[in-house]
C-alpha cells in the first residue's frame, strides 16, 4: 500500500497539548489542564521523565504516571496520556495495570503512549540500565505484546480497547514496532523527512499484514509553528497536530491558533 493512504484517512484533525510537569508547582499545572479542556482540545499530554528536559536542569518536576491519574479526575471530556511512557522504567505487566486503571478513573479516554526511552540521566540517578537505543527498542518489542496481553486478564477489563501511541522515527526497529501495535504513531519531523518515513512505514505495514489506514498519524509542531507546514503535513495525511507547553508558564496563544487552524481544516 502507498503512502496515499494515508492522506486518504476520513480522521478529522485533532489537536494535542503536551503539559510538560517542569518548572511549575502543582497548582499551576493544574490550572492549565482545565484551560486546555476548557478551550477544546482534543488529547492532553506529559512526558514520561524525572528531571527538566531543557531549563533550570535541576528545576521543578514531577513524575507522569501520578499526574495522569490526576488529570483522569480532574477532566471529563478530553483524552489524555504520556507522550510518551518509558518502556524500560516499569514491568511491563504493571505498565499494563497502571494504564488499565487510569483508564477507568477517566472514564476510557486514556492513550497509551509509549517508547524505548532516551534520556541517560533518567536512566543514572534512579537506577535503570541504560544500555543501548537497540537493546531498548528490543525490549518495547518484547513488552508490547505482554501489555496487550495483561489488559486480556485484568478484571475488570479496560473500559475500551486501549489505543497504543508509539513515539519514534527509528526506520528499521521503530516503525516496523508502530506497524505491529499502534493506533497511531507520533514524531517530531519535517516535511520531507515525514513523506520518506511513511512510505517505510508502508511498508513495514505491508510486511506485517497491517492497513496503515489504522494508523492515525501524529505530530510534534513548533509553538512558532507556521500554517503552511500544518498544511502540508495534513496533506501527508497527519491528524494530530501536538503543541508542547512548558512551565513556569503555560502560554495559551499557540494552542488557540492551532484550535483556530484546526476548525477551518475539519469545516
Amino acid at each position: 500500500m502507498s503512502i496515499d493512504a494515508f492522506a486518504a484517512t476520513s480522521l478529522p484533525v485533532r489537536v494535542g497539548v503536551q503539559i510538560a510537569p517542569q518548572h511549575a508547582l502543582y497548582p499551576k499545572i493544574r490550572e492549565a489542564v482545565q484551560e486546555v479542556e476548557d478551550l477544546g482540545v482534543d488529547v492532553l499530554f506529559n512526558w514520561d521523565h524525572f528531571f527538566p528536559l531543557h531549563g533550570e536542569p535541576d528545576g521543578l518536576h514531577f513524575e507522569a504516571w501520578s499526574l495522569l491519574a490526576a488529570w483522569a479526575e480532574q477532566t471529563s471530556r478530553i483524552e489524555l496520556g504520556p507522550l510518551v511512557n518509558c518502556n524500560t522504567y516499569r514491568n511491563p505487566n504493571l505498565q499494563a495495570d497502571i494504564a488499565r486503571t487510569i483508564d477507568h478513573i477517566s472514564g476510557g479516554r486514556l492513550i497509551f503512549g509509549t517508547g524505548s526511552g532516551w534520556f541517560q540521566r533518567d536512566y543514572d540517578e534512579y537506577g535503570y540500565e541504560f544500555g543501548t537505543a537497540g537493546q531498548r527498542l528490543d525490549a518495547l518489542a518484547r513488552d508490547l505484546p505482554i501489555i496487550r496481553d495483561r489488559w486480556t486478564k485484568l478484571n475488570p477489563a479496560p473500559v475500551r480497547d486501549i489505543p497504543i501511541l508509539i513515539g519514534g522515527g527509528g526506520e528499521k526497529k521503530t516503525l516496523r514496532i508502530v506497524a505491529e501495535h499502534a493506533s497511531i504513531w507520533h514524531s517530531f519531523s519535517n516535511t520531507e523527512t515525514l513523506e520518506r518515513k511513511l512510505g517505510i512505514l508502508a511498508g513495514h505495514a505491508d510486511a506485517v499484514g497491517r492497513d496503515v489506514r489504522e494508523i492515525e498519524i501524529s505530530t510534534g509542531v513548533e509553538l512558532d509553528f507556521s500554517e503552511g507546514l500544518l498544511e502540508a503535513q495534513h496533506a501527508l495525511g497527519v491528524r494530530l497536530f501536538t503543541v508542547g507547553l512548558s512551565g513556569p508558564d503555560y502560554d495559551m496563544a499557540p494552542v488557540r491558533r492551532l484550535l483556530a487552524w484546526r476548525d477551518a481544516a475539519n469545516a
